[in-house]
Formats: structure tokens, C-alpha cells, sequence
């Protein structure tokens, strides 16, 4: 099982950064990637970013394209999302996501591990 942990979510204003941190524990040597989502109230959820250490892809939804980058210290664990040039349509709970089963990058996947959310609000 995997356990992950979201960090670095607050407030920012428009303009501004955040860095969101993912921290996996427990049996980490099979995973092979992480994908971020956000929700935001009434809306369903979107897959942002995602990263795969088993063939090096990473995705980006085009909603954020050009303005947030996935990357990770050692290739796994942890994973950060840093987020520039944020809007006040980036405000959202933002969650990571892990599963043992997925060997390349795919938001559409139905991942099985999930951190419980950081909150990200861009206001004024």
C-alpha cells in the first residue's frame, strides 16, 4: 500500500507561486509515477499533471500549460507541482495520486492511492 501526503497548499494572489509537495510512504519500490488533480466546488475533477518514472513522460492539462511543472528529487518520491503565474480559476483542492498498476503517464487513469488535498486559493 502507499500512503501520500500533500503539502505547500495557502493562499496566493493572482500572479503569484506555490510549490505543492506529494510525500509517498510505505511499499514505494513498484510505483511508477504521480498524477496531480484538483477539484474545485461544483466542478468536476481535472487531472493537471502527472509524471512517469517508468518511460519519462509527463503531462499537462492545457489549462496549465506553460505555467506549472512536475519534477521530482530522486525520480519518485517526493513530487512537486510548482505553480506560477497563478489565476483565481487555479483555486481548487489539489490532490496527488499513486497506483501500482499504471506504467506510464495518464490522468484518465483510475488510480487506487490518494493523498487527502491541499487547498490552493488565488484571490486578491
Amino acid at each position: 500500500h502507499l500512503q501520500l501526503v500533500e503539502s505547500g497548499g495557502g493562499l496566493a494572489q493572482p500572479g503569484g507561486s506555490l510549490r505543492l509537495s506529494c510525500a509517498v510512504s510505505g511499499y514505494t519500490l513498484d510505483y511508477n509515477g504521480i498524477a496531480w488533480f484538483r477539484q474545485a466546488p461544483g466542478k468536476e475533477r481535472e487531472g493537471v499533471s502527472c509524471i512517469s518514472n517508468s518511460d519519462g513522460s509527463i503531462y499537462y492539462a492545457d489549462s496549465v500549460k506553460g505555467r506549472f511543472t512536475i519534477s521530482s528529487d530522486n525520480a519518485k518520491n517526493p513530487v512537486y507541482l510548482q505553480m506560477n503565474s497563478l489565476k483565481p480559476e487555479d483555486t481548487a483542492v489539489y490532490y496527488c495520486a499513486a497506483d501500482y498498476s499504471i506504467a506510464t503517464c495518464n490522468v484518465g487513469y483510475e488510480y487506487e492511492y490518494w493523498g487527502q488535498g491541499t487547498q490552493v486559493t488565488v484571490s486578491s
